[in-house]
């Protein structure tokens, strides 16, 4: 099983804790022993298979979707006030956090900026909350955002992107401990594919198609 680099500091001190106390309290070690199951899993980072088509926006992250809304993308990207459809994935403790690129295009701008760590799950945390926005710029001339957001207990965000990248579909960009949540601002007339707590996989769902 592939494991994301973030990973192994927390796996190796959950190995070591388990293990002293297997050797100090014997089967008391036991204990433990979910907890360091959970700690792999969490960093976890299987393999996906992204589909091919033109418009295709495919989700960024695991987890459940929360209602779809309109909202402009936040304007630390400089992408004006307009109201776009707003797509969110709620990922919880369990679900897998790497996430991925959801579609073809050029990193136009990043942005980062501090915040509170409310629960993911609420919609006031798009606003609130510690951000990593991402403004793209599509292959076929329109723009999304994609925004990682800290959760109630996520205490870091990692984006791997740089401005001006060239980047595909399906692509690893980035993890967020432990609990968030990824917002996708897309254009209005963007076909919407999924519904309010449907299940997605990061670099498989199709979370809506655009315009050509």
């Amino acid at each position: 099983m592939r494991i994301h680099p973030d990973g192994w500091p927390y796996i190796a001190i959950a190995v070591l804790l388990n293990a002293l106390l297997f050797a100090f309290a014997g089967w008391f070690g036991l204990v433990l022993v979910p907890v360091t199951a959970w700690c792999i899993a969490f960093f976890r980072d299987p393999e996906r298979t992204t589909p091919d088509g033109a418009g295709l926006v495919v989700s960024p992250a695991d987890g459940v979707m929360l209602p779809v809304v309109n909202a402009a993308p936040p304007a630390e990207l400089g992408m004006g006030g307009e109201l776009r459809q707003r797509l969110s994935i709620f990922m919880n403790v369990f679900d897998v956090h790497v996430n991925r690129v959801p579609a073809d295009g050029t990193v136009k701008a990043l942005a980062y900026r501090p915040g509170r760590f409310i629960n993911a799950s609420f919609d006031k945390a798009s606003e609130d909350n510690e951000r990593m926005a991402i403004r793209l710029s599509l292959v076929n001339g329109q723009e999304i955002a994609v925004v990682q957001i800290a959760g109630l207990v996520a205490r870091r965000i990692r984006c791997d992107l740089k401005e001006n990248e060239v980047v595909r579909k399906g692509a690893r960009f980035g993890i967020i401990r432990f609990g968030s949540r990824l917002d996708v601002y897309l254009p209005a007339d963007a076909k919407v594919a999924v519904k309010r707590g449907q299940k997605v996989k990061a670099g498989e769902t199709v979370l809506a198609t655009l315009r050509e």
